[in-house]
């Protein structure tokens, strides 16, 4: 994964100590229904297109940003699906993280989906009913970005259930 400089920057004043980052999920469909999913290189795992914003950038601008970095899809954010503290993570090298999740709805406009970076290893459009196994986190998202509904935010740090 690509740590953006001014994290860098931060990292050389702070060290490991935790930092609370605002990050966007993108939940994004095409016309035929389908979700964009990645396979991430640093586990393997597939899941929704995701990133940190950058200082100034709003996060339907992350979110369009690191779908078209990571998948060369180009897309519109339709609406706000979830706004979600994370639990903390502390990454092999020791840096802290904690991740202010805002998840969104997107909309395919144009683009073919290919690996278009680092970042994954594999990268594709699935149908609903033929989802590779995700984790609860992308589950839940899906489900909320399909269904017709208000922005769901965690009552306590609860997260919604994707069942």
């Amino acid at each position: 994964m690509s740590t953006p400089g001014f994290i860098r920057d931060l990292r050389a004043h702070i060290g490991h100590g935790l930092l609370f980052l605002p990050g966007v999920s993108a939940v994004v469909l095409d016309d035929a229904g389908r979700v964009l999913l990645g396979r991430r290189a640093d586990n393997g795992l597939w899941a929704l297109i995701s990133g940190i914003c950058e200082p100034g950038e709003q996060p339907a601008e992350t979110a369009v940003r690191e779908v078209y970095e990571e998948t060369a899809v180009r897309c519109t954010v339709d609406r706000v699906l979830l706004v979600e503290t994370l639990e903390p993570t502390r990454y092999p090298n020791g840096d802290a993280c904690q991740f202010l999740d805002i998840c969104v709805r997107a909309h395919a406009v144009g683009g073919e989906a290919r690996v278009n970076d680092d970042e994954s290893v594999e990268v594709g459009w699935f149908p609903l009913d033929g989802l590779p196994p995700l984790r609860e986190f992308a589950l839940a998202r899906i489900k909320l970005a399909t269904e017709d509904g208000p922005t769901w935010f965690a009552p306590g740090g609860e997260a919604p259930a994707a069942d």
